[in-house]
This record gives structure tokens, C-alpha cells and sequence, in this order.
């Protein structure tokens, strides 16, 4: 049997054709606009992504036995909102997890409403990415379509809902709306109030892993799929890359490299961080996860090298930072292009060079820009750290993966093992897993990542190196404070 794997990024969709062993039968990626009508705004159309996903879908099964295809499922792009009307009808642009236009709303949540609430009611504080403050965004500013809306969605879940005519969510893509109960794995009545929601506009809460339905006989029709084809409920995209890389059970770590960045550490038990540095989510295996996450990682390195510099040579550029030459840069970068969320939480912090003199070079300035996104991954990895969890050795997946040099860089800079997978397909990989687990492949999460997920290399820190670093970092943590109170003098 095939299982179909639908990776919703803020790009473009990447669409993997699985076989139940494991095998990766094809890939296909689609690009879809973004959009950005003020400063600090993030849109993009869901119908854009439907479209975009049957015409994947479409390509990804054309050369195969089509009745063989038993399952689809997501990982997407977690926290944008998307709102339809009585009729189903989209009602507005998806708002995405990278939009910054609700820091009042999120002042006022956790000022007025109170962090401590907060986290009592949803196991987490307000970040401007998070849906529920884009719900008041609305509300305050487009109060005609806030009253038109009669189903809240995320991203993947839009197309979940279109090929099968389930408005669902999963718990893992919830836990970032700040309107769940990550707890008790339910609606949170108290925060739906607060934001004027009834939870008659919410979608119903499945498991990532469990099927929600089938494909409409119209979608069938559509994909030249059969209308048995399950659609499992998914998982925001990187509990998905969770799956991906098998990193499920209790006190697995993962590092995903993409547009963001962020560090994922799953557990068995349901735990909070209390300064909420670190944001607690259910887990696509069942169970529950801590994640920090930064708005720009690679896509850091992709503004740099084709924005700045002005080129693609992305390995060309790395080919002067030598070994002995990590640790030993003066050159320092914050990593806040588009504000920054874990830990720090501040939508006015912007990304920032300082340390060049009059010898520094470009090779300088790259390798700044790397190590920057590897020094605030570590600033969350250090929250993990306060809380007693003890990480040796960490998955690493995402486009910036495939960097020799940034691996490296990760190694020492969080000194800690490395493993490379066979694949990196990341959500992808961990939505046609899902499937498979829906349809009665494997009879768990977990046990289709022992079978599935295999490790073929190990990237190990260099004790020099890393002591290096260690030194970096501590002057490197040091810039952001003192920075602090200029970035909203600047804006």
C-alpha cells in the first residue's frame, strides 16, 4: 500500500508518495505567493494552497497502481488562522504563524488576562504568531469579517476539511492556538470567552494519528483516488517532523532547520516550563512535547547568501570557514529578522550585526550569520536545560541540515551528538507515517518509527571546539539585553 504524506509549508506544499516499508516512492513541491501587505504582516490564500496540494497529489500518483494509495495525511504550518464563513467559504487571507500585527493583542493577553492564567488555561503565554491573538486582531479590527466567522481553522486542517469534509484539528497544531487545553486535550471554554468564540466555530479535536474520514467522492473524482483513501487528522509541522525523524517517548530531541528553527523535546508526561521560555504542546505520538522556536533560521542563511550577498553559492561561500576558525569569530549576529518568539518573546527585536572592524571579511559576516541561528537555538536549548532534562544527542532535520558546516557549527555550539537520518523528509515523511498508523499499518506511532526511521551518520562536537563556543555563546547572550529597550526606540 502507498500513503501519501502533504507537508503545507509557508512556501510551498512538498508532497511524498510512501510506501508502507518505508520506501520513498516519489516527491513533489509546489510553490504558492506570499503575501505581505504592511510591514510585519504574513498572508497567503488557503485556497492557493488547496490548489496547489490536488495538482501535487495529482503528479505524485500518476505512475503508480492509484488503488493502492490507503492514506493521506499533513504537516503544516502551524498557528495561521484561517476563518469560513456559514457557507464554507474563506472569509479572509490566512493570517500565518510569522505575521507580527498583534502585539497589542498579545499585551493585553498577557498583561490585562495575565501570563498565569494563561498558562493555567492553555499551558502556554501569548506569542504574536499564535492564533488566538489574531481572533482579537480581528475582532478590534475587521469587526464585519470576525462576525462572519462560523469555523476557526489552521492551515493544514483547511485541507483536511476539503478532502473530506471534516472540520478537524489534532492536538498537536491546537496546543499553538492558545484557545486548547493542552492538559485535558480540549477546548479551553474560559479563553474561547475570552476571545468571543463559541465552540461551535471550532473544529473537533482528533489525534494526530487517528482518520477523520475519507475523501469525499468529489475530491475521489478529483485525485483519481479511491473514495476509501483515509484521511488521518495530521500534526502541526514539526510534531510531524517529530514523527519524521522518530523523535517520540521520553526525552528525545530534535532540531529542525527550516524557514524557523526550532528545538523539540518529547515526553511521556504533560509538563510546563514556568517561565514559559519554551512552549508546551500534545505530541502527534499521543503524549506531549516542549518546543522552543525561532522565526528565522534558514531562512536567515537564504536572506544573506541571495539577498545581501547576491548569490546561490551557498557551499562556495562556507568554503573559507575552516575548523579552526569555529569558535574564534568576533563577528557576532542576532538572528531576529522577523522578531523572535522562544525565549524571549519579543516582537520588536531585529536581527543585528555587531563586532566587524575593519578586517572583517564576508566569510566573517556568513559565518556569524550561522553561528547566530546555532546560539539562539541554544538560548532555548538552555530553558530545557534549567528544567532538569539532559540532552546528549539531538536529530537534526530541514533544509539548513544539508549544510556540512551548520552541522558542525551545531554540534559544538550545543555539545551534543548529532544523528543524520536516511531521510529528510521531515513533516512529509511524518504525515504519510501518520497515515500508515491510521489505516492499521503499525499499531502505533512509535512502532512505526522504530521501523522506519534509520540513522546512517553521526556528527560528534570537538572538545576544542566546543570549549570555544561555550565562551562565544556567553559573550554571545549577553548582546540581546543590552539591546533590548533601543529595538523599539527603532521601529
Amino acid at each position: 500500500m502507498y500513503y501519501v504524506g502533504v507537508d503545507l509549508g509557508t512556501s510551498a506544499v512538498k508532497l511524498l508518495l510512501m510506501e508502507a516499508d518505508g520506501t520513498i516512492v516519489n516527491i513533489v513541491s509546489k510553490e504558492y505567493p506570499l503575501s505581505f501587505p504592511h510591514p510585519g504582516w504574513s498572508e497567503q490564500q488557503p485556497e492557493d494552497w488547496l490548489r496547489q496540494s490536488v495538482a501535487g497529489i495529482q503528479e505524485l500518483v500518476r505512475d503508480i497502481d492509484r488503488s493502492q494509495v490507503a492514506g493521506i495525511s499533513f504537516g503544516g504550518q502551524m498557528h495561521g488562522l484561517v476563518v469560513l464563513d456559514e457557507q464554507d467559504e474563506v472569509i479572509r487571507p490566512a493570517i500565518l504563524w510569522n505575521d507580527g500585527r498583534t502585539h497589542k493583542e498579545v499585551d493585553y493577553l498577557n498583561g490585562v488576562i495575565g501570563k498565569e492564567k494563561l498558562s493555567a488555561l492553555t499551558a502556554n503565554i501569548a506569542f504574536a504568531g499564535f492564533t488566538a491573538p489574531k481572533l482579537l486582531w480581528m475582532r478590534n479590527n475587521e469587526p464585519e469579517n470576525f462576525a462572519r466567522i462560523s469555523k476557526i481553522m489552521l492551515p493544514k486542517d483547511y485541507l483536511a476539511y476539503k478532502l473530506s469534509g471534516v472540520h478537524c484539528t489534532d492536538v498537536s497544531d491546537a496546543s499553538g492556538m492558545l484557545l486548547f487545553d493542552v492538559e485535558h486535550k480540549c477546548w479551553s471554554r474560559e479563553m474561547l470567552e475570552i476571545c468571543g468564540l463559541k465552540e461551535e466555530q471550532m473544529a473537533k479535536i482528533f489525534e494526530s494519528y487517528e482518520a477523520v474520514g475519507t475523501l469525499t467522492p468529489a475530491m475521489a473524482r478529483t485525485l483519481g483516488l479511491p473514495e476509501t483513501v483515509v484521511v488521518a487528522a495530521g500534526a502541526g509541522d514539526n510534531a510531524a517532523a517529530a514523527v519524521g525523524t522518530g523523535t517520540v517517548g521520553e526525552g528525545k530531541c530534535n532540531i529542525s532547520l527550516g524557514t524557523s528553527g526550532t528545538i523539540f523535546i518529547s515526553s511521556e508526561k504533560f509538563g510546563v516550563d514556568a517561565f514559559n521560555g519554551l512552549h508546551a504542546f500534545a505530541h502527534a505520538d499521543g503524549h506531549y512535547h516542549l518546543m522552543g522556536c525561532m522565526l528565522s533560521a534558514a531562512s536567515c542563511n537564504k536572506w544573506w547568501m541571495e539577498d545581501i550577498i547576491g548569490t546561490t553559492e551557498y557551499a562556495a561561500n562556507q568554503a573559507p570557514i575552516t575548523d579552526d576558525k569555529l569558535g574564534s569569530n568576533h563577528v557576532y549576529f542576532l538572528p531576529y529578522l522577523m522578531g523572535e518568539r522562544s525565549p524571549i518573546n519579543d516582537t520588536n527585536a531585529r536581527g543585528t550585526f555587531i563586532g566587524m572592524t575593519m578586517d572583517t571579511s564576508r566569510a566573517d559576516m556568513t559565518q556569524a550569520m550561522l553561528e547566530g541561528v546555532a546560539f539562539a537555538i541554544r538560548d532555548s536549548f538552555e530553558v530545557a536545560r534549567s528544567l532538569g532534562i539532559q540532552i546528549e544527542r539531538s536529530k537534526i532535520c530541514g533544509g539548513g541540515a544539508k549544510s556540512p558546516l551548520w552541522k558542525k557549527i551545531f554540534a559544538n555550539v550545543l555539545n551534543v551528538k548529532l544523528d543524520i537520518l536516511e531521510s529528510e523528509q521531515g513533516p512529509g515523511m511524518g504525515g504519510a507515517m501518520l497515515a500508515a498508523v491510521a489505516c492499521g499499518e503499525y499499531a502505533s506511532v512509535a512502532e512505526a518509527c522504530d521501523k522506519l526511521v534509520k540513522v546512517v551518520d553521526t556528527v560528534e562536537p570537538d572538545p576544542a571546539i566546543a570549549q570555544r563556543y561555550e565562551e562565544r555563546y556567553q559573550q554571545y547572550k549577553k548582546i540581546y539585553p543590552a539591546l533590548k529597550a533601543v529595538f523599539p526606540q527603532i521601529q
